[in-house]
C-alpha cells in the first residue's frame, strides 16, 4: 500500500468521505509493508523507525501542519444541531474556545516533524479524527446496547461497562468520574471523543442543555471540572486519554492487516 490508500482506508472504516484538517500526509511514500504508529511521534520515533527498518510512520496527535486544524472544531457544532441546538448558537457559543486554541496553534512549530521526515526520507502522516470518530462510536454502541431501557442507570455503572473493551481493561488509568458520582442517575449517556480537542465548559454545558445526562469524555482539564460542577447540570465520565485514542489506532492497524500491512504499536497505544 501507499501512503494514500492508508489513509483513505482510516476514512473509510471511519465513515468520512474527505481527510479532516487535523490529518495529512507529511511525506507520501510507496510500497509500505511496516508500519510504526503511536499517539505522538516525533522526530525521535522517526529515527527509530529508520534504524529499525519501517516503511512509514503514523502519528495520531497532529503535528501542527494545517493552519486551518481548527475547522475541526465545528464538528461540536453539528453535534449540537443533531441534539436540538439551532446552529448559530452552537457556533457562538464555541467561539470563545476557538479563540483560546488559536493562540497556541499560532505561536506553534508547525514544521518540525514534517521537516525531520522529510531529511530523512521517511513516509510520515497523521490520523487524528478517524481514528477518534471510531472509538467514539464503539463506546457509544457499547454503552447503548448495555443501558438501552434501563432508566435506572448509575454513572458507576457506566465505569464499569467500559472496562469490557480491552483498551481500557488493559489501561493503567482507569475510567473516572470527575462530576457526579458512582449512585448518580446517568440519564441520557452521550460519547463525545471527536471535534478536536475537549470543547470547553460552555460547550459542555449545551450538550447538557440539549438533554444529555451523562458526557463520557477522553479527557478533560481541571477548571473545565470546576466550572460543570458549579453549573450542577450532569455528569461527566473521564474514560482515559491513550485508552480512548487507541480504540480507533487499533481498529485502523487491523483493517491495514488485512491488506498485509505490519502495524507495531508504541508510544501511548493499549492493546
Amino acid at each position: 500500500m501507499n501512503t494514500k490508500q492508508l489513509m483513505d482506508s482510516a476514512l473509510a472504516l471511519a465513515g468520512l468521505s474527505e481527510m479532516p484538517e487535523d490529518c495529512g500526509i507529511s511525506v507520501e511514500g510507496e510500497n509500505i509493508k511496516k508500519v510504526l504508529m503511536g499517539v505522538d511521534m516525533d522526530t525521535a520515533e522517526l529515527m527509530l523507525a529508520k534504524q529499525l527498518g519501517y516503511d512509514c510512520v503514523v502519528t495520531h496527535h497532529p503535528r501542527n501542519t494545517n493552519v486551518d486544524m481548527l475547522k475541526v472544531l465545528d464538528g461540536h457544532i453539528l453535534k449540537l444541531e443533531a441534539l436540538g441546538m439551532p446552529r448559530n448558537k452552537g457556533q457562538k457559543l464555541l467561539a470563545e474556545r476557538r479563540e483560546e486554541l488559536s493562540y497556541g496553534m499560532h505561536v506553534s512549530n508547525s514544521r518540525r516533524s514534517a521537516s525531520a521526515a522529510k531529511l530523512m526520507g521517511m513516509p510520515f502522516m497523521s490520523i487524528h479524527t478517524p481514528a477518534d470518530k471510531i472509538g467514539e462510536a464503539m463506546v457509544q454502541k457499547l454503552l447503548d446496547d448495555k443501558f438501552a431501557n434501563k432508566p435506572d442507570t448509575k454513572v458507576g455503572e457506566i465505569c464499569d461497562a467500559l472496562e469490557e473493551l480491552t483498551e481500557y481493561k488493559n489501561s493503567v488509568r482507569k475510567p473516572v468520574i470527575r462530576v457526579g458520582g458512582k449512585e448518580s442517575y446517568a440519564g441520557k449517556i452521550y460519547v463525545l471523543m471527536s471535534g478536536l480537542t475537549g470543547p470547553g465548559p460552555d460547550i459542555t454545558k449545551a450538550y447538557f442543555e440539549a438533554g444529555v445526562g451523562t458526557l463520557i469524555l477522553m479527557h478533560i482539564p481541571e477548571k473545565d471540572v470546576k466550572a460543570v460542577k458549579e453549573q450542577k447540570i450532569g455528569n461527566v465520565v473521564v474514560a482515559g486519554h491513550m485508552s480512548s485514542d487507541s480504540l480507533g489506532l487499533n481498529a485502523i492497524a487491523r483493517k491495514w492487516a488485512e491488506s498485509g500491512v505490519e502495524v507495531t504499536m508504541m508510544s501511548g497505544i493499549v492493546t
